[in-house]
C-alpha cells in the first residue's frame, strides 16, 4: 500500500460545527492537507498531550499506552487506511515479541495514542487522494480548521461545553500579572478536577498573556 506520512497542523472546535471538532493534518513532504471531524473526548486527549498537560490519573491513551509497554510491546506507526461511507478507519500498527499486530481504530484514538508514543503517522494514498486539498494561498491554521467543518469527512461527534474565559486586559501590568495567576489558580484547579478541556483552554490562555508581559 502506497502511503505518506503526515504531521498533526492544527485542531480547532467550532460551536456551528454541533461540539464536533476538525482535526487538520498536513503532508509532510508536500502541501497537502486532510481534514477530519472528531468528537470531543478524542480531540481532548490529543490536545492534552500537544499541550504538554499531564493529568493526575492517567487517561484511556495513556492506559493503553502503558499496557503496550509494560507487554514489551511498541507502536510501530498509525495508519489511516481507508475511507468508507464518507468514515475514516485506521490501524495501530504493534510490534510485540518480534511479532507485527495490527490493531483496528478510529483515526482519533489512534492519533491519541501516536502523540503519547511518538510513533509515525501514515495516510493512505488513495485516502489522501479522496479527501486531501492542497490550500490555495498561505493562512493562518485557525481560518482552515474553521472551514473544514462543511466539507469534511467525519468519525463519531460528541458535545463539548464551552467555557468563558477572561478577556486580556487592556492595560497595567500589575493587572496583567494578577490575571495570569487567577487563571493559573482556575488551571490546578481544573486539572484536579479532572476538567481536562477546560485546563488546555486556560492553559492557552495563559501561555497568550504570559507572551504580552514579556
Amino acid at each position: 500500500m502506497n502511503k505518506v506520512q503526515v504531521e498533526i497542523l492544527g485542531l480547532s472546535s467550532s460551536p456551528s460545527a454541533g461540539g464536533a471538532y476538525a482535526l487538520l493534518l498536513k503532508e509532510s513532504f508536500g502541501l497537502r492537507r486532510l481534514p477530519i471531524i472528531i468528537g470531543a473526548f478524542e480531540a481532548q486527549a490529543i490536545a492534552l498531550e500537544i499541550e504538554g498537560i499531564k493529568p493526575p490519573r492517567p487517561l484511556t491513551h495513556d492506559l493503553l499506552k502503558n499496557v503496550i509497554y509494560n507487554l514489551g510491546g511498541t507502536v510501530v506507526e498509525v495508519l489511516i487506511d481507508s475511507l468508507r461511507e464518507n468514515t475514516f478507519y485506521a490501524k495501530i500498527v504493534l510490534e510485540i515479541s518480534s511479532l507485527t499486530n495490527e490493531i483496528d481504530a478510529r483515526p482519533s484514538d489512534a492519533i491519541a495514542v501516536a502523540v503519547r508514543t511518538g510513533a509515525p503517522i501514515f495516510v493512505s494514498e488513495e485516502v489522501m487522494k479522496t479527501a486531501s486539498f492542497i490550500p490555495s494561498g498561505e493562512s493562518d491554521t485557525d481560518k482552515e480548521s474553521e472551514s473544514l467543518f462543511d466539507d469534511s469527512f467525519s468519525e463519531d461527534e460528541e458535545e463539548k461545553e464551552e467555557y468563558e474565559v477572561p478577556q486580556k486586559p487592556t492595560s497595567g501590568k500589575s493587572s496583567l500579572e494578577s490575571k495570569i495567576a487567577v487563571l493559573q489558580e482556575k488551571l490546578r484547579e481544573a486539572i484536579e478536577k479532572e476538567d481536562y478541556e477546560r485546563a488546555a483552554i486556560l492553559r492557552d490562555e495563559i501561555s497568550k498573556l504570559q507572551g504580552t508581559n514579556n
